[in-house]
């Protein structure tokens, strides 16, 4: 690895699972000192195990319980800066929660559930860290979409309307917080996911110029580079990493 990120801290949550593991791993091998955050104790010891021998960076767990309250998001950025010891230089808000749910089955406590857990908590997170970032004139925030809020699928209308609000909120901030030094942009993933057999959801890269699920590892790259003073030009930015899903026509077959 380069170590493009050496000397660097981090916050990442949803870290002990799937993208967030990745992009946790990813960033530590870059250099960085990172923060695992999530909800499960084993999971999260596991990541900080992995990255403590096998990375250059350092690695640390934080239990979190990001209901979307401001209170778990400020107390979640106080303590990763005091286990850290200085301030946060990236923060990838990646926690999130999917019922796959339709919109008649939809009940108003999920709707408030998955409101609080996939935009009120970055909401207040990066409320308590962006300031930080911009007395210091350096920071990169990086959010994480998703392509359902730009292509219609027949499910999961709830959480697709919390990953447009994820974006919207990514070019305002960057708008609000941004500058020469800080910067604030979203990945869109496509399916991403461990191969299971006879998944119904492989029908949705069906037609796709890759074909299939994409590794979280491509997530994770994509995530080293808007970090890295390599993406220093970009700023409000939703960078899709899916496999074409978006982007391509798909031609059903």
């Amino acid at each position: 690895m380069s170590e493009r990120l050496q000397g660097k801290t981090a916050l990442v949550t949803g870290a002990t699972s799937n993208i967030g593991r990745a992009i946790a791993i990813a960033l530590s091998a870059e250099g960085a000192d990172v923060v695992v955050s999530g909800r499960s104790a084993a999971r999260g010891a596991d990541v900080v195990q992995k990255i403590n021998e096998h990375t250059s960076g350092e690695a640390h767990f934080v239990a979190a319980n990001l209901d979307g309250s401001a209170r778990a998001s400020q107390q979640l950025a106080a303590r990763a800066r005091d286990i850290l010891g200085r301030p946060i230089d990236i923060l990838v808000n990646n926690a999130g929660i999917f019922p796959g749910a339709s919109t008649l089955t939809v009940d108003e406590a999920m709707f408030d559930e998955v409101y609080a857990v996939n935009v009120k908590a970055p909401f207040f997170l990066t409320a308590a860290i962006a300031p930080q970032m911009t007395a210091r004139g350096s920071g990169s925030i990086i959010n994480l979409g998703s392509w359902v809020a730009r292509l219609g699928i027949p499910v999961g209308a709830l959480y697709a309307s919390t990953k447009g609000a994820i974006e919207t909120l990514t070019r305002a901030w960057a708008a609000e917080f941004g500058s020469p030094g800080v910067r604030v942009n979203a990945i869109s993933p496509g399916v991403v996911r461990e191969a299971i057999e006879n998944d119904p959801a492989a029908a949705m890269m069906r037609g796709t110029p890759y074909g299939a699920f994409g590794e979280p590892e491509a997530v994770a790259h994509a995530a080293v580079y808007l970090a890295s003073d390599e993406a220093r030009f970009v700023n409000g930015a939703v960078i899709d990493v899916d496999g074409g899903r978006t982007g391509v026509a798909v031609i059903a077959r």
